[in-house]
Parts: structure tokens; sequence; C-alpha cells
């Protein structure tokens, strides 16, 4: 034996299950069940957005006979948090949620240049990869000491650079980039972060790549042009050497060419005093020996 029961729906319950999707910049999608399985009409939702930013409100109405309902909220703000509840038409018990959406993204390619007394922060357009972003919104810098442990806010631009000074040496500095932050600093963007210790006993590999190329180059180049330079100089002091001996050893072989062999002939120290002691010694001449030129 078996009996059928029919429950009486209540429209008085809070739709059930309400829960976060997915969450964009823009948008958040959001899901819930209805208040009792297998609806036999459609029910009328009322789905208020709160800004809790802006201190605004938005009610949309979403109609739907299923047991599941999926609905997009649209036109929200990257970084923004919002209040949503869900309830049916008839302002029954209600369900709510936060949600948060995401933020800008971070400035990409952020560089540190080093100037004689201060320093320029650069970086990428970020209107370049976020539509969502004007660049009349600007950006706003933060640095922080490590030394003090402070953290200080620079400024803000609507350029794509920034000139800091009155850094002090020894002090290890991180600096922050991001899209600046609206309605009290609640809606920002995400950071772009850059250690920078220079002026200290270390140096950070991105800023000293980024910043120093000039005063490397500046280093660089006349060393390789005095090398070259003093190469020069010794090969041509080589080579006037090799023309001063090549022509005295000319001069030398000349000096003792013979016509008649066709050939130089050279004689070693030994063979010349051989040859002064073998011959006889001329003591003058006599008076009465004729003299004979041939």
């Amino acid at each position: 034996d078996y009996v059928v029961v029919k429950m009486i729906p209540d429209n008085r319950l809070p739709p059930r299950h309400l829960h976060s999707v997915r969450t964009g910049k823009t948008f958040a999608v959001i899901k819930w069940e209805s208040p009792y399985d297998s609806p036999d009409q459609d029910m009328l939702y009322a789905v208020a957005v709160k800004d809790l930013v802006r201190k605004t409100d938005k009610i949309y109405k979403v109609k739907s006979r299923n047991s599941t309902v999926e609905y997009t909220i649209k036109k929200l703000e990257p970084g923004g948090k919002y209040h949503v509840i869900v309830q049916l038409g008839n302002m029954s018990k209600e369900s709510s949620m936060k949600i948060n959406t995401v933020p800008l993204s971070a400035p990409d390619a952020l560089k540190i240049i080093t100037e004689n007394d201060h320093i320029l922060l650069f970086w990428k357009s970020l209107a370049l990869k976020e539509s969502n972003f004007n660049e009349s919104r600007g950006y706003e810098i933060h640095m922080f000491d490590s030394l003090m442990n402070i953290t200080a806010y620079l400024g803000n631009t609507t350029e794509n650079f920034f000139k800091v000074s009155n850094l002090k040496i020894g002090h290890n500095y991180s600096f922050t980039v991001q899209a600046r932050c609206l309605y009290g600093g609640q809606m920002c963007g995400e950071p772009a972060t850059l250690l920078y210790d220079e002026l200290g006993t270390g140096e950070d590999s991105s800023a000293t790549k980024s910043g120093r190329p000039t005063d490397v180059a500046a280093i660089v180049v006349p060393v390789l042009f005095l090398l070259l330079v003093t190469l020069g100089i010794g090969f041509v002091v080589l080579y006037m050497r090799h023309r001063r001996l090549q022509n005295s050893f000319t001069a030398f072989a000349n000096s003792h060419y013979s016509s008649r062999l066709g050939s130089a002939i050279f004689s070693s120290g030994d063979d010349l005093g051989d040859e002064d002691d073998e011959a006889p010694m001329i003591t003058g001449f006599s008076d009465d020996v004729p003299m004979v030129i041939a």
C-alpha cells in the first residue's frame, strides 16, 4: 500500500544555495535553487545589487520555472565590492552573499632609470591591455623603505613615468605602481612592484640592467678605444724596428759583396787573426830597392 502526498508550496521560503559561479572585472555569474523542488509555474525573483563602495543599489527581475537558476550581473566595476540579495518577488525571506570583482591588472614592464640625483620610474600604459581603463584615471605610486619599515604615498600621475627624489644612501626601497584607487582608496588596480637598492651595498638586477646602460657604455667604449690605439702603436714600433734591421743587414751585405764571385764574403774574427799572424810584417822600404808600380 502507498499514498501520494503533495506538499503545498510555501512562497515565503528563501531561494536555496545562492553562490557565485564566476567573477570577472565587470560581471559576476550567480546561481541559486528555487525555494522548493519542481515549481509548477514561473517564479519571479528580485536580485538586489548593493554597491558597498559607491553606496548605490540596483534591482533586477528574473523570471524562471527551473529548479536551478543562473543569472549574470553586468556593468560592475573592476575591484568593486557588492552585496547581492535574492528573494521572491513577494518580498519573502532572502538569501544573500558578497562579491568582489577582479581588479585591473598591474602595469607591465616597470623599470628604473637612474639619474644624477633622482630616479625615474617607467611602465607601459595599462590601456594597452585593459579596455576598462582610461588614462585620465591615472596611476598612483607608493614607496616602501625596508630599513625604516615605512610605506609612503608618493603621488599620482596620468603619464607613464614618475620622478622620485631625496633617496637616502644605504636604504633599500620597493616601488609599486597601480591604477589609481577610487572612492576612498577602495577600488584599486593590482600593483606592479620593483625592488631598488642601488644606493646601498647591493643592486637590483632589473634596475641595474634597465637603468645603467649609458654608464656602462661610457666606460667600455673608451677602454676599447685605448686598447686599439695601444695595439696600433705597438704594430707601428715593431714594423719600424723590422725595417731598420732589414736596412742595416742590406747595407752590411752590400759592403761585403764581391762582384767577381757574385756573392757576399764574410770572415770570422779567428780567420782574420790567423792571417795577420802569418803575414810578414812590413817595417819599411829600402832606398836601394826600386819601386815598381803596375
